[in-house]
């Protein structure tokens, strides 16, 4: 922890996949600019090796892709077990960029300000056109992305989390590889009593790109919606909330080799092992109702 009076110690995780190289330069650059006390960052090559870095940036290259998530979690632990030598860990995405030099002055102030916050969930802007997508407002009422509000979830390559979060419910899931990781890391963080809030002035720039441009993306967001209602739901509502997402997912009418994946990803996700199971309370259940995301949907 840090010195009472002393600023938060903030350290940035960013994987890669080692295809960004000109990306991850810019962000780094726009990390190194930031004001206030240096921000450590950590930079993990998930199955590929790593371009040339400053000296002072810690790495790691892994000889196969762990995912999202497993590569999230070794760039904690470059931070010492659990981040301990940081305050707060920033994850962002590898072609990201801060596009002002005040973010991590603002997640200071924030968490200095309230000893409940847990994670801070930042707003995605398309650098062309400064807009945001409305999956990027991890809320239900997302029309309005300047609007800062108390959400139940956040957005995995645009945050901040408290390493006390980490330290005390646990790292990302491993396991899920891609798709809902942060979501499982939310409700385990409001289980134990932390918030999250949504921020629009922590702007992180991402070209505007469609999640389904990734291969297994319809399987996976199946599979890991079921590992993240066996893991965390009590069990009366783990057929409601599937029942939901299943009837939304068809709704939606996908192509029909995208609903083919999806339906497979479903059934894996009852035929596979998904981790720990820590059913959240009931009270936190009222608690995600109270901030308008009733675990359900």
């Amino acid at each position: 922890m840090s010195t009472p009076g002393a600023p938060l110690r903030l350290g940035a995780v960013i994987i890669t996949m080692g295809n960004r190289p000109a990306e991850l330069n810019d962000l780094l650059d726009s990390v190194a600019k930031q004001q206030g006390p240096p921000v450590a960052v950590a930079v993990v090559g998930n199955g590929s090796p790593l371009p040339p870095l400053p000296p002072q940036v810690r790495t790691a290259e892994l000889p196969e892709n762990l995912g999202i998530p497993g590569g999230r979690n070794v760039g904690i632990e470059l931070f010492g077990p659990g981040a301990e030598e940081v305050d707060v860990v920033l994850f962002l995405d590898d072609d990201g960029l801060l596009p002002g030099d005040d973010t991590a002055e603002l997640v200071r102030q924030a968490f200095d300000a309230d000893p409940e916050l847990g994670i801070i969930s930042f707003r995605i802007a398309d650098p062309e056109t400064g807009q945001t997508q409305r999956r990027h407002v991890p809320r239900l009422r997302a029309s309005d992305p300047m609007r800062d509000s108390r959400v139940t979830t956040f957005l995995g390559g645009a945050c901040a989390v408290r390493s006390r979060v980490i330290q005390q419910v646990g790292p990302l899931p491993a396991e899920f590889f891609y798709a809902h990781e942060e979501t499982d890391l939310a409700w385990r963080a409001l289980d134990a009593g932390w918030l999250i809030d949504y921020r629009h002035d922590m702007v992180l720039f991402h070209p505007a790109t469609s999640p389904a441009r990734h291969a297994v993306y319809h399987r996976m967001v199946a599979r890991n919606r079921v590992w993240l209602a066996r893991r965390n739901l009590p069990w009366p509502l783990v057929p409601v909330y599937l029942g939901v997402w299943f009837l939304l997912t068809l709704a939606r009418r996908p192509s029909r080799p995208a609903l083919r994946a999806w339906l497979g990803g479903f059934r894996e996700g009852w035929a596979t092992p998904c981790g720990p199971r820590r059913a959240m309370r009931w009270r936190t259940v009222w608690r995600l109702t109270r901030l308008g995301r009733p675990p359900i949907i």
